[in-house]
């Protein structure tokens, strides 16, 4: 059978081979887009392309897992896409990061900046990481990936004022987990 845009969904659930090679042929600018501006810093082209073959493995392996049509499907292979370049960005930034620790001494800031900079960014990332879709795909487009709330509105298929209401809305849930936090620290 034919794999178009009609049906590749079905087909890759089916597991059908030609299924992938489409969803290569017609994803994979996106997808390397995604990986590029996460990964771009540790400037490890291999480790881009490890990235992205690893993005393809993953919506093979999860095809059965998606619901929904073609406007979706992108929706999700961006959201994959991305989550899988901020794995890679936190296992290897740390190497990045021991390479690059000279520089960091003259930089002005201590290590505990340092330290505490890196802490606050983990966990904003796993903050988001707790959202439901499609609120953690809209925060990751936004402000990771820096798109404007009109474009996401597209890719998702939402208003741009139903798009700032959850960020909006996200944004307090970032500011009520980080209040709570430093409550309990003190």
């Amino acid at each position: 059978m034919r794999v178009n845009e009609d049906n590749f969904i079905e087909q890759l659930k089916g597991k059908n081979p030609k299924a992938l090679d489409y969803i290569i042929d017609k994803y994979s600018p996106l997808i390397k887009g995604v990986t590029t501006n996460i990964l771009i810093l540790l400037g490890d082209t291999g480790l881009i392309d490890e990235c992205i073959s690893d993005v393809f493995i993953a919506i093979w392996n999860n095809s059965d897992k998606f619901n929904g049509d073609s406007n979706k499907f992108k929706s999700w292979v961006c959201a994959i896409a991305k989550f899988k370049a901020i794995d890679y960005y936190r296992k290897y930034s740390k190497k990045f990061k021991s390479e690059l620790i000279d520089e960091n001494i003259t930089n002005g800031r201590s290590t505990e900046d340092d330290f505490i900079e890196e802490l606050e960014s983990n966990k904003l990332v796993g903050i988001i990481e707790s959202f439901e879709e499609p609120d953690r795909s809209i925060f990751v487009m936004k402000f990771l990936l820096g798109e404007k709330s009109k474009s996401i509105s597209v890719i998702l298929g939402l208003t741009v004022s139903n798009i700032n209401t959850r960020i909006s809305r996200g944004k307090e849930k970032i500011r009520k987990q980080f209040y709570k936090d430093s409550k309990e620290v003190f």
